[in-house]
Protein backbone atom coordinates (compact mmCIF):
# COMPACT_ATOMS: atom_id res chain seq x y z
CA UNK A 1 0.00 0.00 0.00
CA UNK A 2 1.59 3.13 -1.08
CA UNK A 3 0.14 6.90 1.17
CA UNK A 4 -1.33 8.92 -1.55
CA UNK A 5 -0.14 12.26 -2.36
CA UNK A 6 -3.50 13.80 -0.46
CA UNK A 7 -2.74 11.87 2.99
CA UNK A 8 0.92 13.49 3.24
CA UNK A 9 1.39 15.89 6.25
CA UNK A 10 -1.00 13.59 8.32
CA UNK A 11 -0.33 12.25 11.36
CA UNK A 12 1.21 9.02 11.78
CA UNK A 13 1.21 7.19 15.31
CA UNK A 14 2.20 3.59 15.75
CA UNK A 15 3.48 1.89 19.37
CA UNK A 16 5.36 -0.99 20.18
CA UNK A 17 6.46 -3.10 23.17
CA UNK A 18 9.82 -3.11 24.99
CA UNK A 19 10.24 -6.22 24.63
CA UNK A 20 14.25 -6.62 23.84
CA UNK A 21 15.91 -7.56 20.04
CA UNK A 22 13.74 -6.53 17.40
CA UNK A 23 13.09 -9.50 15.03
CA UNK A 24 14.36 -9.37 10.86
CA UNK A 25 10.48 -9.80 10.43
CA UNK A 26 9.85 -6.70 12.70
CA UNK A 27 12.31 -4.44 10.84
CA UNK A 28 10.79 -5.73 7.09
CA UNK A 29 7.24 -5.82 8.28
CA UNK A 30 7.65 -2.53 10.26
CA UNK A 31 10.61 -0.17 11.26
CA UNK A 32 11.65 0.08 7.79
CA UNK A 33 8.66 1.13 6.26
CA UNK A 34 8.51 3.45 9.29
CA UNK A 35 11.40 5.07 8.28
CA UNK A 36 10.16 6.10 4.63
CA UNK A 37 7.10 8.09 6.33
CA UNK A 38 8.96 10.79 8.48
CA UNK A 39 9.59 13.65 5.70
CA UNK A 40 6.02 13.88 4.61
CA UNK A 41 3.88 13.23 7.84
CA UNK A 42 4.07 13.93 11.36
CA UNK A 43 4.94 10.98 13.18
CA UNK A 44 5.04 9.33 17.03
CA UNK A 45 6.71 6.29 17.79
CA UNK A 46 5.53 5.45 21.39
CA UNK A 47 7.20 2.88 23.53
CA UNK A 48 4.29 1.87 25.56
CA UNK A 49 5.88 0.33 29.08
CA UNK A 50 2.26 -0.19 30.38
CA UNK A 51 1.39 -2.92 27.91
CA UNK A 52 4.21 -4.67 28.91
CA UNK A 53 3.71 -5.16 32.43
CA UNK A 54 0.27 -7.25 31.24
CA UNK A 55 2.21 -9.89 31.92
CA UNK A 56 5.51 -10.59 34.35
CA UNK A 57 7.89 -9.02 33.68
CA UNK A 58 11.59 -8.17 35.70
CA UNK A 59 11.69 -4.46 36.21
CA UNK A 60 15.53 -4.16 35.85
CA UNK A 61 14.42 -5.67 32.06
CA UNK A 62 11.55 -3.67 31.26
CA UNK A 63 13.74 0.07 31.96
CA UNK A 64 16.61 -1.85 29.78
CA UNK A 65 14.28 -2.72 26.98
CA UNK A 66 13.34 0.35 26.41
CA UNK A 67 16.89 1.96 26.22
CA UNK A 68 17.26 -1.26 23.73
CA UNK A 69 14.11 -0.12 21.61
CA UNK A 70 14.93 3.32 21.21
CA UNK A 71 18.51 2.67 19.75
CA UNK A 72 17.20 -0.01 17.41
CA UNK A 73 14.78 2.25 16.36
CA UNK A 74 17.56 5.35 15.81
CA UNK A 75 19.66 2.81 14.21
CA UNK A 76 17.19 1.43 11.79
CA UNK A 77 16.57 4.85 10.34
CA UNK A 78 14.46 6.69 12.59
CA UNK A 79 15.42 10.07 12.50
CA UNK A 80 14.55 11.56 16.16
CA UNK A 81 14.86 15.46 14.00
CA UNK A 82 11.98 13.98 12.02
CA UNK A 83 10.00 12.32 14.50
CA UNK A 84 9.02 11.67 18.45
CA UNK A 85 9.98 8.57 20.27
CA UNK A 86 8.20 8.58 23.48
CA UNK A 87 7.57 6.52 26.61
CA UNK A 88 4.32 5.71 27.09
CA UNK A 89 4.40 5.94 30.75
CA UNK A 90 6.16 9.35 30.80
CA UNK A 91 2.86 11.27 29.16
CA UNK A 92 0.24 11.64 31.05
CA UNK A 93 -3.16 10.61 29.13
CA UNK A 94 -2.75 7.25 28.60
CA UNK A 95 -4.66 5.68 31.42
CA UNK A 96 -7.16 8.06 32.22
CA UNK A 97 -8.76 7.76 28.17
CA UNK A 98 -8.07 4.47 28.34
CA UNK A 99 -10.37 4.12 31.64
CA UNK A 100 -13.24 6.65 30.05
CA UNK A 101 -13.17 4.38 26.91
CA UNK A 102 -13.24 1.42 29.00
CA UNK A 103 -16.62 3.02 30.68
CA UNK A 104 -17.56 2.10 27.04
CA UNK A 105 -17.03 -0.79 26.29
CA UNK A 106 -18.79 -3.75 26.56
CA UNK A 107 -17.21 -6.54 28.19
CA UNK A 108 -18.07 -9.02 25.61
CA UNK A 109 -16.41 -7.44 23.26
CA UNK A 110 -13.37 -7.56 24.48
CA UNK A 111 -13.44 -10.94 25.37
CA UNK A 112 -14.42 -12.61 22.21
CA UNK A 113 -10.62 -10.73 21.06
CA UNK A 114 -8.83 -13.46 19.33
CA UNK A 115 -5.58 -12.17 20.47
CA UNK A 116 -7.00 -12.32 24.29
CA UNK A 117 -8.50 -15.77 23.42
CA UNK A 118 -4.82 -16.81 22.44
CA UNK A 119 -3.36 -15.57 25.68
CA UNK A 120 -5.41 -17.04 28.10
CA UNK A 121 -5.09 -20.10 26.19
CA UNK A 122 -1.63 -19.93 26.71
CA UNK A 123 -2.09 -19.73 30.65
CA UNK A 124 -4.13 -22.78 30.34
CA UNK A 125 -7.71 -21.88 30.45
CA UNK A 126 -10.71 -21.98 27.32
CA UNK A 127 -13.83 -20.26 26.99
CA UNK A 128 -16.52 -22.60 28.27
CA UNK A 129 -19.82 -21.06 27.21
CA UNK A 130 -21.75 -17.87 26.89
CA UNK A 131 -24.07 -16.50 29.08
CA UNK A 132 -25.58 -12.95 27.34
CA UNK A 133 -22.29 -10.74 26.42
CA UNK A 134 -20.26 -12.34 28.71
CA UNK A 135 -18.03 -15.50 28.41
CA UNK A 136 -17.45 -18.16 31.19
CA UNK A 137 -13.70 -19.49 31.13
CA UNK A 138 -12.30 -23.14 32.67
CA UNK A 139 -9.38 -24.39 33.36
CA UNK A 140 -6.95 -27.47 33.47
CA UNK A 141 -5.81 -26.77 37.36
CA UNK A 142 -2.68 -28.60 36.65
CA UNK A 143 -2.17 -26.85 33.27
CA UNK A 144 -3.22 -23.52 33.94
CA UNK A 145 -0.28 -21.30 34.88
CA UNK A 146 -2.06 -17.88 36.75
CA UNK A 147 -4.89 -16.32 36.76
CA UNK A 148 -6.42 -14.14 33.76
CA UNK A 149 -5.44 -10.69 34.97
CA UNK A 150 -8.19 -7.73 33.61
CA UNK A 151 -4.48 -6.11 32.03
CA UNK A 152 -4.91 -8.89 29.28
CA UNK A 153 -8.42 -7.93 29.07
CA UNK A 154 -8.36 -4.42 28.94
CA UNK A 155 -5.45 -4.34 26.56
CA UNK A 156 -6.45 -3.71 23.62
CA UNK A 157 -9.30 -0.71 25.35
CA UNK A 158 -5.46 0.40 26.22
CA UNK A 159 -4.14 0.73 22.60
CA UNK A 160 -7.06 2.45 21.38
CA UNK A 161 -6.55 5.05 23.89
CA UNK A 162 -2.84 5.14 22.71
CA UNK A 163 -3.89 5.92 19.37
CA UNK A 164 -6.83 8.39 19.83
CA UNK A 165 -5.13 10.41 22.59
CA UNK A 166 -2.90 11.91 19.40
CA UNK A 167 -6.13 12.10 17.00
CA UNK A 168 -3.76 9.89 14.69
CA UNK A 169 -4.98 10.03 10.86
CA UNK A 170 -3.10 6.69 10.01
CA UNK A 171 -1.73 3.23 12.25
CA UNK A 172 0.95 0.86 10.45
CA UNK A 173 -0.44 -2.31 12.63
CA UNK A 174 0.35 -6.00 11.50
CA UNK A 175 -2.48 -8.08 10.43
CA UNK A 176 -2.54 -9.51 14.22
CA UNK A 177 -3.69 -6.51 15.40
CA UNK A 178 -6.62 -6.08 12.83
CA UNK A 179 -9.18 -6.78 15.17
CA UNK A 180 -8.25 -4.00 18.25
CA UNK A 181 -7.69 -1.46 15.23
CA UNK A 182 -11.27 -1.95 14.27
CA UNK A 183 -12.37 -1.79 18.21
CA UNK A 184 -10.44 1.80 18.38
CA UNK A 185 -12.29 2.79 15.39
CA UNK A 186 -15.46 1.55 17.19
CA UNK A 187 -14.62 3.63 20.11
CA UNK A 188 -13.69 6.87 18.25
CA UNK A 189 -17.66 6.76 16.33
CA UNK A 190 -19.15 5.56 19.74
CA UNK A 191 -17.90 8.40 21.94
CA UNK A 192 -18.37 10.82 18.81
CA UNK A 193 -21.82 9.61 18.24
CA UNK A 194 -22.54 10.16 22.01
CA UNK A 195 -20.44 13.52 23.16
CA UNK A 196 -19.99 14.86 19.57
CA UNK A 197 -17.48 15.23 17.01
CA UNK A 198 -14.35 14.60 18.85
CA UNK A 199 -11.84 11.98 17.82
CA UNK A 200 -10.54 11.09 13.95
CA UNK A 201 -11.55 7.61 13.30
CA UNK A 202 -7.89 6.75 12.09
CA UNK A 203 -7.43 3.74 9.05
CA UNK A 204 -4.94 0.61 9.84
CA UNK A 205 -1.66 0.99 7.70
CA UNK A 206 -0.31 -2.12 6.33
CA UNK A 207 2.70 -2.63 4.40
CA UNK A 208 3.40 -5.32 2.17
CA UNK A 209 6.66 -5.69 1.72
CA UNK A 210 7.97 -7.78 3.66
CA UNK A 211 5.18 -7.88 5.60
CA UNK A 212 4.67 -11.36 6.23
CA UNK A 213 8.41 -12.68 7.15
CA UNK A 214 7.69 -16.48 8.56
CA UNK A 215 9.39 -18.10 11.15
CA UNK A 216 12.62 -20.21 10.28
CA UNK A 217 11.64 -23.49 11.83
CA UNK A 218 7.72 -23.28 10.70
CA UNK A 219 7.01 -21.57 8.23
CA UNK A 220 3.59 -21.63 8.06
CA UNK A 221 4.02 -19.29 11.45
CA UNK A 222 5.06 -15.75 11.37
CA UNK A 223 8.42 -14.91 13.06
CA UNK A 224 7.78 -14.04 16.38
CA UNK A 225 10.59 -13.25 19.41
CA UNK A 226 8.86 -15.57 21.81
CA UNK A 227 9.32 -18.59 19.71
CA UNK A 228 10.85 -21.52 22.09
CA UNK A 229 13.07 -22.53 18.67
CA UNK A 230 16.36 -20.36 19.01
CA UNK A 231 17.21 -20.80 15.83
CA UNK A 232 13.39 -19.91 14.08
CA UNK A 233 14.08 -16.30 14.63
CA UNK A 234 16.26 -13.95 12.77
CA UNK A 235 17.24 -10.55 15.21
CA UNK A 236 17.95 -7.60 13.47
CA UNK A 237 21.31 -7.39 15.98
CA UNK A 238 22.26 -11.27 15.52
CA UNK A 239 26.02 -11.59 14.90
CA UNK A 240 27.61 -12.76 11.31
CA UNK A 241 28.18 -16.14 13.05
CA UNK A 242 24.79 -16.50 14.78
CA UNK A 243 23.28 -15.46 11.39
CA UNK A 244 24.98 -18.52 9.19
CA UNK A 245 23.79 -20.77 11.69
CA UNK A 246 19.88 -19.49 11.38
CA UNK A 247 19.67 -19.63 7.97
CA UNK A 248 21.59 -23.24 7.69
CA UNK A 249 19.10 -25.08 9.44
CA UNK A 250 15.89 -22.91 8.36
CA UNK A 251 13.55 -25.68 6.61
CA UNK A 252 13.55 -26.26 3.00
CA UNK A 253 12.15 -29.43 1.66
CA UNK A 254 12.73 -32.55 -0.43
CA UNK A 255 12.17 -30.51 -4.04
CA UNK A 256 15.80 -29.90 -5.26
CA UNK A 257 13.93 -26.36 -7.11
CA UNK A 258 14.16 -23.06 -5.99
CA UNK A 259 10.65 -21.47 -6.14
CA UNK A 260 8.15 -19.84 -4.76
CA UNK A 261 5.08 -21.55 -3.76
CA UNK A 262 2.20 -22.26 -1.18
CA UNK A 263 3.28 -25.99 -1.56
CA UNK A 264 7.19 -24.85 -0.75
CA UNK A 265 6.86 -22.78 2.33
CA UNK A 266 10.02 -22.72 3.83
CA UNK A 267 11.63 -22.24 0.44
CA UNK A 268 8.97 -18.97 -0.13
CA UNK A 269 9.82 -17.57 3.21
CA UNK A 270 13.81 -17.65 1.88
CA UNK A 271 12.95 -16.23 -0.67
CA UNK A 272 10.73 -13.38 0.40
CA UNK A 273 13.39 -12.42 3.05
CA UNK A 274 15.85 -12.11 0.13
CA UNK A 275 13.62 -10.26 -1.90
CA UNK A 276 12.73 -7.55 0.71
CA UNK A 277 16.28 -7.02 1.17
CA UNK A 278 17.96 -7.19 -1.63
CA UNK A 279 15.44 -5.79 -3.89
CA UNK A 280 15.46 -7.97 -6.75
CA UNK A 281 11.99 -9.55 -7.44
CA UNK A 282 10.66 -13.13 -6.37
CA UNK A 283 11.18 -13.81 -10.53
CA UNK A 284 14.31 -12.44 -10.66
CA UNK A 285 15.62 -14.71 -7.84
CA UNK A 286 14.17 -17.90 -9.46
CA UNK A 287 16.02 -17.31 -12.60
CA UNK A 288 19.18 -16.05 -10.74
CA UNK A 289 19.06 -19.75 -8.99
CA UNK A 290 17.68 -21.60 -11.33
CA UNK A 291 19.70 -25.29 -11.53
CA UNK A 292 21.34 -24.34 -8.41
CA UNK A 293 20.98 -26.62 -4.76
CA UNK A 294 19.43 -24.83 -1.49
CA UNK A 295 23.05 -24.84 -0.32
CA UNK A 296 23.87 -21.92 -2.41
CA UNK A 297 20.52 -20.01 -1.65
CA UNK A 298 21.52 -20.21 1.91
CA UNK A 299 24.98 -19.21 1.55
CA UNK A 300 23.36 -16.51 -0.47
CA UNK A 301 20.89 -15.40 1.55
CA UNK A 302 23.23 -15.04 4.47
CA UNK A 303 25.75 -12.91 3.45
CA UNK A 304 22.71 -10.33 1.99
CA UNK A 305 21.21 -10.44 5.74
CA UNK A 306 24.49 -10.25 6.85
CA UNK A 307 25.73 -6.62 4.98
CA UNK A 308 22.24 -5.77 4.82
CA UNK A 309 21.83 -5.80 9.06
CA UNK A 310 26.26 -4.38 9.33
CA UNK A 311 25.24 -0.63 9.46
CA UNK A 312 21.87 -1.06 12.23
CA UNK A 313 24.19 -3.53 14.30
CA UNK A 314 27.18 -0.85 14.37
CA UNK A 315 25.36 2.24 15.16
CA UNK A 316 22.83 -0.06 17.76
CA UNK A 317 26.84 -0.59 19.73
CA UNK A 318 27.37 3.21 19.36
CA UNK A 319 23.71 4.26 20.38
CA UNK A 320 23.57 2.12 23.67
CA UNK A 321 26.36 2.80 25.33
CA UNK A 322 24.74 6.80 25.36
CA UNK A 323 22.25 6.53 27.81
CA UNK A 324 22.21 10.53 27.82
CA UNK A 325 21.77 11.20 24.19
CA UNK A 326 18.68 8.16 24.45
CA UNK A 327 17.01 10.07 27.67
CA UNK A 328 17.04 13.37 25.41
CA UNK A 329 15.43 12.24 22.64
CA UNK A 330 12.68 10.63 24.74
CA UNK A 331 12.40 13.59 26.77
CA UNK A 332 12.09 15.65 23.29
CA UNK A 333 9.59 13.24 22.45
CA UNK A 334 7.66 13.06 25.14
CA UNK A 335 7.51 16.56 25.59
CA UNK A 336 5.87 16.66 21.55
CA UNK A 337 3.36 13.90 22.68
CA UNK A 338 2.03 15.54 25.55
CA UNK A 339 1.45 19.05 24.24
CA UNK A 340 -0.63 16.90 21.56
CA UNK A 341 -2.35 14.87 24.58
CA UNK A 342 -3.37 17.79 26.56
CA UNK A 343 -5.16 18.93 23.48
CA UNK A 344 -7.30 15.91 23.39
CA UNK A 345 -7.42 14.85 26.53
CA UNK A 346 -8.84 18.32 27.52
CA UNK A 347 -11.44 18.30 25.17
CA UNK A 348 -12.67 14.64 26.18
CA UNK A 349 -12.62 15.91 29.99
CA UNK A 350 -15.17 18.80 29.28
CA UNK A 351 -17.18 16.73 26.59
CA UNK A 352 -18.07 14.33 29.55
CA UNK A 353 -18.73 16.53 31.79
CA UNK A 354 -15.01 16.11 34.15
CA UNK A 355 -13.30 19.89 35.28
CA UNK A 356 -11.75 21.36 32.46
CA UNK A 357 -7.57 21.32 32.38
CA UNK A 358 -6.14 24.25 31.13
CA UNK A 359 -2.63 23.07 30.00
CA UNK A 360 -0.83 22.29 26.93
Amino acid sequence: MTISEEEKRKVILTCAQPTGKLTLGNYLGAVRNWSTMLENHECYFGIVDLHAITTPTKPSTLRQNVFDCVAQYVACGLDPEKCHQFVQSHVVGHTELAWILTCLTPIGELQRMTQFKDKVAKLGFKAAEQEGEEIKFTHDGARAQASINAGLLCYPVLMAADILLYNADLVPVGEDQRQHMELCRDLAQRFNHQFSETFVVPDAYVGETGSRIMSLADPTRKMSKSDENERATLYILDEPGQIGKKIASAVTDSEPVIRASPEKPGVSNLLAIHSALSGQTIDQLEEHFAGKGYGVLKEELTEVITESLRPVREKYQELIQDKTYLRSVLAQGAEAAQKRAYKVLSKVCRKIGLPDRSKG
